[in-house]
């Protein structure tokens, strides 16, 4: 018998569906730092599983897969899930992200909940929201920023 690592119920991990995942690997670990955690290869070189962390969090992803439903956002013309990943410094990030062939949607700006954000579309169709902290705010004090800003 072999060991195995316990994954903790309530464990979260995005998986993401690209075409071309040995490219998507390669672009996530140049543009944000991932690592390669491990990767299932077919002989023809499509990747059905690999596992990737980015800090210490962790996602997947695999090639597409039509006949299992298993389709890209450049296949279904998008998606409206976002990935936020935070990272040391946003504007060298996707400024790194962009010369790597990611689109920037939003340009990075000091937001009121106390992050600088921005957003962008990765070659494979995917978006991320880039931020970095830069002071905590208490739920109060964003609410009455919020609050301030809807009404003027």
């Amino acid at each position: 018998m072999t060991a195995t690592t316990q994954v903790p119920a309530g464990c979260l991990k995005p998986y993401l569906v690209v075409a071309d995942a040995a490219r998507a690997i390669a672009f996530y670990a140049a543009a944000f730092g991932a690592r390669e955690l491990f990767r299932l290869s077919e002989p023809s070189g499509k990747i059905g599983h690999a596992e990737l962390a980015i800090g210490d969090s962790e996602f997947m992803l695999a090639d597409e897969y039509p006949d299992f439903g298993a389709l890209s956002p450049v296949s279904v013309g998008g998606s409206p899930v976002a990935i936020h990943l935070y990272v040391a410094d946003v504007d060298a990030t996707m400024a790194k992200a962009e010369a790597l062939g990611a689109t920037i949607l939003r340009a990075a700006k000091d937001e009121f909940f106390g992050d600088r954000c921005g957003m962008l579309v990765d070659p494979f169709g995917h978006r991320w929201q880039l931020a970095t902290r830069q002071h905590e705010v208490s739920p109060q004090e964003m609410q009455r920023r919020w609050s301030e800003a809807m009404a003027g």
